[in-house]
């Protein structure tokens, strides 16, 4: 996901905020609650992000339901920030890239995967240790299944992308036969 300036600086701000309690882990799995939370319940989403309802009103709410899921005072405090702001809307954005700063600090990077079919535990294992030993970073996967591979895997981890998926190896296979 895409972030704008505006959300990056939102999110370092919560990062830095995070990194002096020591709870950037607990922030970030206090971020993928709310955000869950927002995915679920559309209704809920609609009333925090859209303007419709008075400030106040959106904060009080926000601040309930982060009460009720007992996310820590600085999130909570954090998403008021955001309503009073009119930032709510980026909140996704601030989380993906507060996920950035967590992993960069950590020593941890991201590989989308797109294979074929579900990969297996022993292949997930394989995978993330060939990733990790060419990124020198702990990698962590992102999968998603795209059938229309035919076959194989695709990983893209920052702008390194290997295709191992059965098309390219037939696509590249055509290419050898026809110039030779």
């Amino acid at each position: 996901m895409q972030s704008s300036g505006a959300a990056r600086r939102y999110a370092k701000a919560l990062f830095s905020l995070a990194q002096e309690e020591g709870r950037a882990d607990s922030v970030r799995g206090e971020l993928e609650a709310l955000d869950g939370l927002f995915a679920e319940h559309a209704e809920f989403r609609d009333a925090i992000f859209q303007p419709l309802h008075p400030g106040a009103e959106r904060r009080a709410a926000l601040v309930a339901v982060c009460d009720r899921l007992e996310i820590a005072g600085s999130v909570r405090n954090f998403c008021a920030f955001l309503v009073d702001q009119r930032r709510v809307i980026d909140f996704r954005a601030i989380r993906a890239a507060f996920d950035e700063f967590a992993d960069e600090a950590a020593g941890r990077t991201r590989a989308q995967i797109v294979s074929a079919s579900p990969l297996g535990g022993a292949q997930r294992d394989r995978l993330r240790a060939a990733l990790s030993a060419r990124t020198g970073q702990q990698v962590e996967l992102d999968e998603r299944v795209d059938p229309d591979l035919l076959g194989g895997a695709i990983a893209s981890v920052g702008g390194l992308v290997f295709d191992g998926s059965l098309r390219t190896q037939l696509q590249q296979l055509r290419t050898s036969l026809t110039k030779g």
